[in-house]
């Protein structure tokens, strides 16, 4: 099997002869290909037959995170795009992994997001054999689960949460209230919350918010920020990782996973289904999947 140097110099050849691309433009081309491999071999991919969309998403917001501006890396999609179109064709890989790219990029104003891995690891930091600790779990579990913003999270009441039936009941922009489904693990975490860490947090007060600092009071966003940057560092995460990061997680994964853009739209509490679409970018792929399968004129 030829090594991604080899392709991405195949390619080259193929645009200076076939398609007769000038100097100028192969150099452009050659420099992001080489920093698009490079990214990749540091990931753990050998060959661009392990590339995925997944990983393909991750690539463009670490190109977004080194700082490029929004015109190189619109550049880079081109040239990654053009590659892959050409390795499908010669037959190098079985599928286009950046099939669900535009040619215009939207992607240097897409959210942050956390892969499935990382998420795992930042839910797990926390230590939960301590009251505080299993607070924290409790909260990223919910945050994650639900997709609620950090306001949302920090003024949950106790009667927002209803661990029999499975949903949180939260107040959106403009006062507006969802209800959102729980998860069986954000369920039993609040519940062992609740019943171990709270009481003991609470002090002996009576207090309806559901989520509790040390000193009793309802926790605050600013205290929050600080619980997740703690816990993200812990987990080995060495990017910015914000309340808001869980949240486009949260929608970027249910999509990923072939949940209705509807249904997200519902649950994430946006009033124009637009404000959702910034997530398609990884579900159209799957999209067109699922209307082939399904559509009886397809």
């Amino acid at each position: 099997m030829a090594s991604m140097e080899q392709l991405i110099a195949e390619y080259l050849t193929y645009l200076a002869v076939e398609r007769g691309l000038a100097e100028n433009s192969l150099s452009a081309y050659r420099r992001d290909l080489q920093r698009t491999s490079g990214y990749l071999k540091q990931t753990g991919a050998s060959s661009f037959s392990e590339v995925d969309r997944g990983l393909v998403a991750r690539l463009l917001f670490w190109l977004r995170e080194e700082g490029l501006a929004p015109r190189t890396v619109a550049r880079h999609i081109a040239s990654l795009r053009g590659l892959f179109r050409y390795l499908l064709a010669q037959g190098h890989v079985q599928e286009d992994p950046t099939a669900h790219l535009e040619a215009s990029s939207p992607w240097a104003r897409l959210p942050g997001v956390l892969s499935q891995d990382e998420v795992g690891r930042l839910l797990a930091a926390p230590p939960t054999g301590t009251h505080p600790g299993l607070r924290d779990k409790a909260m990223l579990e919910l945050l994650y689960a639900a997709g609620l913003r950090v306001s949302e999270l920090v003024t949950l009441r106790l009667s927002d949460v209803d661990l029999e039936v499975g949903y949180v009941r939260c107040q959106g922009k403009g006062s507006k209230e969802r209800v959102v489904p729980l998860g069986a693990e954000a369920q039993k975490w609040v519940r062992l919350y609740l019943s171990s860490a709270r009481p003991v947090l609470a002090k002996g007060q009576s207090n309806p918010a559901l989520f509790l600092n040390r000193f009793g009071r309802p926790l605050t966003r600013q205290g929050f920020w600080k619980i997740l940057r703690a816990h993200a560092s812990a987990a080995g995460i060495d990017r910015r990782v914000t309340p808001h990061t869980l949240r486009h997680s949260f929608a970027t994964h249910l999509l990923e996973r072939g949940a209705d853009l509807r249904a997200v739209q519902m649950m994430l509490g946006h009033a124009d289904i637009s404000t959702t679409q910034i997530y398609t970018h990884v579900s159209r792929a799957h999209l067109k999947a699922v209307y082939d399968r399904y559509h009886p004129r397809a």
